[in-house]
């Protein structure tokens, strides 16, 4: 057995143990099944929000809800989503091509490291936004929703030009009626068949958003002056692996319409987490050295490193909330036509 167990260790067990479940109480207080918010306009994961005359209100959604806009459109009016889709695809192309020349040059050992695992959940991001939005272009092509607007319109054009204002205005009722009972169901059976891909997407979205942060800010700025070794030097392989995760990402920022709640830092805590018990896990089982010195735990020093690299969390997700908050505020300001 490798891992051999100080003192100190448990105060990292009970720092990392803390986060683990801190996080899953901050998930299950924002996004439990049990949390609803009444009165909520129903916002359907791939069905655009129906006009106010065919909106059908539900109280029954999760606190954190996505709209079918924030999925695959742009915050660019003249964007249209097929650019958002080119645009994931080609990142998941190029970080796929860039993770197998990874797994090519060290072998499938090489995600034993957690830019490896941030690499994967970024492709995976991609890899969803890229069926959800060629999702969406059909449904944009095809237009479902705006049909049963057009025939409300036509319908009353009909009724209006129609002599006997009884039967109109029964015929309205009945065509009123029927179109919002079609519009709930439809609304109501996508909901259901897409709601949990594009949920998964948007947790995806910000886990890697704060995950990008920590990895290239650690070997930016600690690795690459302080702790390079034949596996973590500086290369063209490793300079692009810690740079074009976060280009792709921040392109992808710059067009999606994809909303940043602070809560959701808790999937991050959880991502990292889960990393620092699967590095226990193996060296439990035998394994000798650890990728990253500071999480050994043969030290005395290891307490401190564990809750600096807790509390980190907190500075690389907010500067991504930061950029998204500023993506909000200042270009508005400066393309007040142009952005939505």
């Amino acid at each position: 057995m490798a891992l051999e167990v100080c003192w100190y260790d448990f105060v990292c067990f009970g720092i990392v143990g803390i986060s683990f479940f801190g996080a899953l109480w901050v998930i299950w207080r924002n996004e439990g099944s049990f949390r609803f918010q009444d009165s909520t306009m129903y916002e359907s994961l791939v069905v655009a929000q129906p006009d106010s005359e065919v909106s059908v209100t539900v109280s029954g959604l999760c606190k954190g809800h996505v709209s079918t806009c924030q999925l695959w459109t742009s915050c660019w009016r003249g964007v249209h989503p097929k650019w958002l889709l080119a645009t994931r695809f080609l990142s998941f192309l190029v970080l796929s091509g860039f993770l197998a020349w990874d797994v090519f040059t060290w072998g499938s050992t090489i995600f034993i490291y957690y830019t490896e695992w941030t690499f994967a959940v970024v492709i995976v991001y991609f890899v969803l936004g890229t069926i959800v939005s060629a999702y969406g272009c059909w449904l944009s092509a095809n237009k479902p929703p705006y049909e049963n607007v057009e025939r409300t319109e036509s319908s009353r054009r009909d009724l209006e030009e129609s002599g006997n204002a009884a039967t109109n205005t029964y015929r309205e009722k009945e065509i009123n009626g029927s179109i919002k009972l079609r519009s709930y169901h439809a609304q109501e059976d996508i909901q259901q068949k897409a709601g949990f891909w594009g949920y998964l997407m948007q947790v995806a979205f910000q886990t890697c958003a704060g995950a990008v942060i920590l990895t290239d800010v650690v070997f930016w700025c600690v690795i690459v002056p302080f702790l390079s070794n034949a596996h973590l030097r500086l290369n063209v392989l490793m300079g692009c692996m810690h740079t074009l995760n976060a280009v792709f990402l921040l392109l992808d920022t710059a067009l999606n319409s994809l909303p940043f709640p602070w809560f959701r830092l808790a999937y991050f805590v959880l991502w990292s987490c889960t990393y620092v018990i699967f590095q226990w896990v193996i060296h439990a089982c035998g394994f000798s050295w650890w990728p990253y010195p500071f999480l050994e735990l043969g030290t005395p020093w290891a307490p401190l490193w564990y809750f600096c690299l807790a509390l980190v969390h907190i500075p690389c997700y907010g500067i991504y909330a930061l950029i998204i908050k500023a993506k909000y505020t200042i270009l508005p300001r400066l393309f007040p036509h142009d952005f939505v």
